[in-house]
């Protein structure tokens, strides 16, 4: 997809997200990370005074990387089935990796999405990049966050 400029559309993410994403990677350290990720259009989500592009300039039909779902949820169930039971099928539209060697690159022996945000020490929001399946992507981190739900 791409604009008159000849740009490809960047993948956005809020910014509360890549934050706690970070911080996930750098508790599982040395260890790599992958973690589910789900989106959600700019309506469902509230802007933040947090850091980022302010939501109101997100395109409306943009999906915005917004939710993930824990790594070890589900571990045994994946043990016994060999199947990812913690993830609701179709629910997710990308992945977050975390590479503690360094290498910012994805790698074959990466689970791959559609879309990936890869991370490499020191776990900075800074040093986080997108890619899809052509390539790298601009990273564009969105001041929103997820609306709280009641339980």
């Amino acid at each position: 997809m791409s604009d008159d400029t000849g740009e490809r559309a960047p993948v956005y993410a809020t910014h509360a997200l890549v934050e706690t994403l970070c911080a996930l990677a750098a508790d599982a350290e040395p260890r790599a990370l992958s973690v589910a990720l789900a989106t959600s259009a700019p309506s469902a989500l509230d802007a933040s005074d947090g850091t980022g592009t302010p939501l109101a300039e997100v395109p409306a039909d943009a999906a915005v990387f917004s939710d993930f779902y824990f790594p070890d949820a589900g571990r045994a169930l994946d043990a016994v089935f060999g199947v990812d039971l913690a993830t609701p099928s179709g629910q997710t539209k990308g992945r977050f990796l975390a590479h503690p060697m360094g290498d910012p690159d994805p790698a074959l022996g990466d689970d791959l999405a559609a879309r990936l945000l890869v991370a490499v020490p020191p776990w900075d929001v800074a040093d986080v990049r997108a890619y899809d399946r052509r390539g790298r992507r601009r990273l564009v981190l969105v001041a929103a966050e997820t609306p709280a739900e009641d339980l």
